[in-house]
């Protein structure tokens, strides 16, 4: 063998070795098993999740909807080392589309970022109660709101979670304020093997008590102009009880429960609200208050085992929430296992 083609050789060998190992870089580098679970953007309906601009590692992504038509947004920030627990956050009354409040009014992509829960936090759904309604949301019947979502909360974006999140359907917990903390209450209670864990946070809890159905209807009125009648149907419509968490509270035997409201007296840090904020303030967490003790009772009756905290002073807004959303997270990560 001649010194040229040794050398030829050696050349040609080693040519072969750096294919075989970008090759295998190629195959082995990007493959998702290997990235931290906060450090790519998921699959979604439009092609991948987009970051939020609240910051943290929440990702935005649209899920399609087929009972709604339509993508829904929901702001979602992974696990921190890939567990498979879910946190569902629900919003107020006057839900918006541009963001959860969760993330806007208070940080919990903050509150939860050392841990190992994926938070779900959904967009929009201004006066839903989360809800499959019966017909067109608003009067504007030029252009019908379609509100399908506890079927998406329920049945849609559980399999999209699961699939890009590794978010299991039946190791879940949900929470929410005021519209949003009945909404939860009634999902867990009709879907409990995908919720453990309930916790509303200033909640109407009898939403069937005599005066419950006007008050509703007048908020909804102001938050929208929104329907109410669309929702369950007639006052008398027996679909106005299944969905009152107070006649639902025996779905919740054996889960974690835990629900507060305060006494509508103003407290500390109340005073940067305008006179007016602090009035309706104090009468919807009176009204929630009341709501909330008789729901208790019912729900101790029914063998519900719950833990309550009503405080002192707290009005209806987001001193009252951020506080309870801080106070719970030693039980969520406790019992769902996620710290």
């Amino acid at each position: 063998m001649t010194l040229t083609s040794f050398a030829s050789r050696r050349v040609t060998a080693v040519v072969a070795a750096i294919l075989m190992v970008v090759t295998m870089l190629t195959v082995a580098g990007p493959q998702r098993a290997e990235a931290a679970p906060r450090d790519y953007l998921r699959a979604d309906a439009t092609g991948h999740c987009d970051w939020d601009r609240v910051g943290w590692w929440v990702q935005r992504c649209d899920v399609w909807s087929q009972s709604m038509g339509r993508n829904i947004p929901v702001q979602i920030q992974p696990a921190k080392r890939g567990g498979n627990a879910g946190l569902y956050l629900l919003d107020g009354l006057r839900a918006t589309d541009r963001t959860n409040a969760w993330v806007n009014d208070v940080n919990a992509a903050a509150t939860y970022e050392p841990h190992n829960i994926t938070l779900v936090m959904p967009v929009g759904g201004e006066s839903s109660f989360y809800a499959d309604w019966e017909g067109p949301a608003t009067y504007d019947l030029t252009n019908p709101v379609n509100y399908k979502w506890e079927t998406f909360l329920t049945q849609e974006l559980p399999g999209y979670l699961e699939r890009n999140f590794g978010v299991a359907r039946n190791n879940n917990s949900i929470a929410g304020l005021s519209m949003g903390a009945t909404s939860a209450m009634v999902l867990a209670s009709k879907h409990p093997n995908q919720f453990r864990q309930a916790m509303s946070f200033s909640g109407y809890l009898t939403t069937t008590l005599p005066g419950a159905q006007t008050f509703m209807r007048l908020a909804m009125l102001d938050a929208g102009g929104f329907n109410i009648n669309a929702m369950y149907g007639t006052l008398i419509s027996p679909r106005r009880f299944e969905n009152d968490p107070f006649h639902l509270t025996s779905g919740l035997r054996g889960k974690d429960v835990y629900v507060s409201a305060a006494s509508g007296i103003p407290g500390p840090g109340d005073e940067k609200y305008l006179p007016q904020h602090q009035a309706s303030g104090a009468a919807l967490e009176a009204f929630s208050m009341v709501s909330t003790r008789l729901y208790e009772l019912k729900a101790r009756a029914d063998g519900v085992k719950l833990t309550t905290d009503y405080p002192n002073v707290g009005l209806h807004n987001w001193n009252q929430f951020g506080r309870q959303l801080d106070k719970t997270k030693p039980r969520v990560l406790n019992v769902m296992n996620a710290w």
